[in-house]
Protein backbone atom coordinates (compact mmCIF):
# COMPACT_ATOMS: atom_id res chain seq x y z
CA UNK A 1 0.00 0.00 0.00
CA UNK A 2 1.17 3.95 -0.77
CA UNK A 3 0.79 5.96 2.09
CA UNK A 4 -0.36 9.43 0.11
CA UNK A 5 0.08 12.56 1.95
CA UNK A 6 -1.93 15.77 1.78
CA UNK A 7 -0.15 18.98 0.73
CA UNK A 8 -1.79 21.37 3.01
CA UNK A 9 -0.64 24.78 1.57
CA UNK A 10 -3.29 23.61 -1.76
CA UNK A 11 -5.83 21.56 0.13
CA UNK A 12 -8.72 22.98 1.93
CA UNK A 13 -11.97 21.68 3.91
CA UNK A 14 -14.88 24.68 3.26
CA UNK A 15 -18.57 24.73 4.02
CA UNK A 16 -21.07 27.46 2.62
CA UNK A 17 -24.59 27.69 4.14
CA UNK A 18 -26.99 30.32 3.59
CA UNK A 19 -27.84 33.30 5.77
CA UNK A 20 -30.94 35.30 6.31
CA UNK A 21 -32.06 33.89 2.91
CA UNK A 22 -29.85 36.08 0.43
CA UNK A 23 -26.35 35.78 1.82
CA UNK A 24 -24.28 32.75 1.70
CA UNK A 25 -21.56 32.16 4.97
CA UNK A 26 -18.38 30.37 4.35
CA UNK A 27 -16.15 28.86 6.14
CA UNK A 28 -13.53 26.50 6.69
CA UNK A 29 -11.24 24.36 8.57
CA UNK A 30 -7.59 24.97 9.49
CA UNK A 31 -6.77 21.60 11.43
CA UNK A 32 -7.50 18.54 9.79
CA UNK A 33 -5.29 14.94 9.37
CA UNK A 34 -6.51 12.99 6.34
CA UNK A 35 -5.28 9.11 5.99
CA UNK A 36 -4.73 7.91 2.19
CA UNK A 37 -3.32 4.30 1.84
CA UNK A 38 -4.02 2.50 -1.82
CA UNK A 39 -2.17 0.40 -3.89
CA UNK A 40 -1.71 3.56 -6.39
CA UNK A 41 -3.51 6.89 -7.62
CA UNK A 42 -5.89 4.68 -9.64
CA UNK A 43 -7.10 2.14 -6.97
CA UNK A 44 -8.30 4.75 -4.59
CA UNK A 45 -10.87 2.49 -4.88
CA UNK A 46 -9.40 -0.07 -2.96
CA UNK A 47 -7.73 1.48 -0.27
CA UNK A 48 -8.26 3.47 3.05
CA UNK A 49 -9.75 7.30 2.90
CA UNK A 50 -10.35 8.95 6.28
CA UNK A 51 -10.56 12.07 7.75
CA UNK A 52 -10.38 14.07 10.97
CA UNK A 53 -11.11 17.26 11.38
CA UNK A 54 -10.74 20.01 14.82
CA UNK A 55 -14.16 21.17 15.30
CA UNK A 56 -12.46 24.04 16.92
CA UNK A 57 -10.54 25.06 13.90
CA UNK A 58 -13.81 26.49 12.17
CA UNK A 59 -13.16 29.72 10.61
CA UNK A 60 -15.76 32.20 9.19
CA UNK A 61 -13.61 34.95 9.56
CA UNK A 62 -16.07 36.34 12.29
CA UNK A 63 -14.22 35.63 15.84
CA UNK A 64 -17.64 36.20 17.34
CA UNK A 65 -19.69 33.59 15.39
CA UNK A 66 -16.75 30.90 15.27
CA UNK A 67 -16.74 31.14 19.01
CA UNK A 68 -20.70 30.99 18.53
CA UNK A 69 -20.11 27.93 16.44
CA UNK A 70 -18.30 25.71 19.17
CA UNK A 71 -20.27 26.03 21.89
CA UNK A 72 -23.13 24.01 22.79
CA UNK A 73 -25.77 25.72 20.34
CA UNK A 74 -23.66 24.41 17.65
CA UNK A 75 -20.89 21.99 17.48
CA UNK A 76 -20.32 21.55 20.84
CA UNK A 77 -17.09 21.37 20.75
CA UNK A 78 -15.88 20.53 24.19
CA UNK A 79 -17.85 17.49 24.48
CA UNK A 80 -17.36 16.04 20.42
CA UNK A 81 -14.29 17.80 19.47
CA UNK A 82 -13.84 15.96 16.43
CA UNK A 83 -15.44 15.45 13.07
CA UNK A 84 -14.90 12.18 11.00
CA UNK A 85 -15.40 11.15 7.36
CA UNK A 86 -14.80 7.02 6.82
CA UNK A 87 -14.69 6.10 3.18
CA UNK A 88 -17.11 3.06 2.53
CA UNK A 89 -16.92 2.76 -1.40
CA UNK A 90 -15.19 4.82 -4.76
CA UNK A 91 -17.31 4.09 -7.60
CA UNK A 92 -17.40 5.79 -11.09
CA UNK A 93 -19.95 8.47 -11.47
CA UNK A 94 -21.56 10.25 -14.29
CA UNK A 95 -19.96 12.83 -16.15
CA UNK A 96 -16.33 11.96 -15.02
CA UNK A 97 -17.38 12.01 -11.28
CA UNK A 98 -16.21 9.68 -9.04
CA UNK A 99 -18.85 9.08 -5.90
CA UNK A 100 -16.94 9.23 -2.50
CA UNK A 101 -19.51 7.48 0.03
CA UNK A 102 -18.34 7.33 3.62
CA UNK A 103 -19.45 7.89 7.10
CA UNK A 104 -19.73 11.19 7.93
CA UNK A 105 -19.48 11.80 12.07
CA UNK A 106 -20.87 14.80 13.81
CA UNK A 107 -21.51 15.44 16.99
CA UNK A 108 -21.39 11.54 17.46
CA UNK A 109 -23.92 11.35 14.78
CA UNK A 110 -23.36 9.78 11.86
CA UNK A 111 -25.02 9.04 8.58
CA UNK A 112 -23.83 7.96 5.27
CA UNK A 113 -22.84 10.85 2.70
CA UNK A 114 -21.75 10.32 -1.04
CA UNK A 115 -19.41 13.14 -2.27
CA UNK A 116 -18.82 14.15 -6.20
CA UNK A 117 -15.08 13.81 -6.47
CA UNK A 118 -13.57 15.68 -9.76
CA UNK A 119 -10.07 14.39 -10.56
CA UNK A 120 -8.44 17.71 -11.61
CA UNK A 121 -5.12 16.55 -12.60
CA UNK A 122 -1.30 16.48 -11.86
CA UNK A 123 1.71 18.03 -11.61
CA UNK A 124 5.15 17.74 -10.34
CA UNK A 125 5.80 19.48 -7.15
CA UNK A 126 8.96 21.08 -5.97
CA UNK A 127 10.46 17.37 -4.39
CA UNK A 128 9.95 15.30 -7.95
CA UNK A 129 6.69 13.54 -6.94
CA UNK A 130 3.57 13.96 -8.65
CA UNK A 131 0.50 16.00 -7.05
CA UNK A 132 -2.97 14.91 -7.66
CA UNK A 133 -5.82 17.49 -7.25
CA UNK A 134 -9.54 16.43 -5.91
CA UNK A 135 -12.53 18.25 -5.50
CA UNK A 136 -14.70 16.51 -3.60
CA UNK A 137 -18.63 18.20 -3.01
CA UNK A 138 -21.73 17.30 -0.89
CA UNK A 139 -24.86 18.56 0.57
CA UNK A 140 -25.91 17.87 4.24
CA UNK A 141 -29.17 18.90 6.36
CA UNK A 142 -27.22 20.45 9.71
CA UNK A 143 -30.28 19.26 11.77
CA UNK A 144 -29.43 15.15 10.70
CA UNK A 145 -26.63 15.41 12.61
CA UNK A 146 -28.30 17.74 15.98
CA UNK A 147 -26.84 20.85 14.54
CA UNK A 148 -30.00 22.62 15.37
CA UNK A 149 -29.64 26.07 16.36
CA UNK A 150 -31.95 28.81 14.31
CA UNK A 151 -34.03 31.73 14.89
CA UNK A 152 -36.89 32.95 13.14
CA UNK A 153 -36.54 36.10 10.78
CA UNK A 154 -38.72 39.08 10.87
CA UNK A 155 -39.26 38.71 7.15
CA UNK A 156 -40.20 35.28 7.43
CA UNK A 157 -38.18 32.38 7.60
CA UNK A 158 -35.09 31.48 9.88
CA UNK A 159 -31.49 33.06 9.75
CA UNK A 160 -29.72 29.66 9.13
CA UNK A 161 -30.48 27.16 6.13
CA UNK A 162 -30.56 23.40 6.72
CA UNK A 163 -28.34 22.70 3.96
CA UNK A 164 -24.48 22.89 4.11
CA UNK A 165 -22.59 22.33 0.88
CA UNK A 166 -19.23 20.86 1.90
CA UNK A 167 -16.55 21.43 -0.28
CA UNK A 168 -12.55 19.64 0.02
CA UNK A 169 -9.73 20.61 -1.99
CA UNK A 170 -7.32 17.58 -2.20
CA UNK A 171 -4.30 17.58 -3.20
CA UNK A 172 -1.66 14.86 -2.41
CA UNK A 173 1.25 13.17 -3.16
CA UNK A 174 3.39 10.20 -2.39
Amino acid sequence: MTIFTVDKARSEICFTVRHMRISKVKGTFASYNVKIEAPAITDLHKGIIDIEIDVASISTLDAARDQHLVSADFFDADRFPKIYFTKTSLTPGEEGLLQLAGSLTIKNITKSVVFDVLYIGKELNDWGSENHRFTCSTVINRKDFGLLYNTLIEAGGTIIDENIQITVYLDIYH
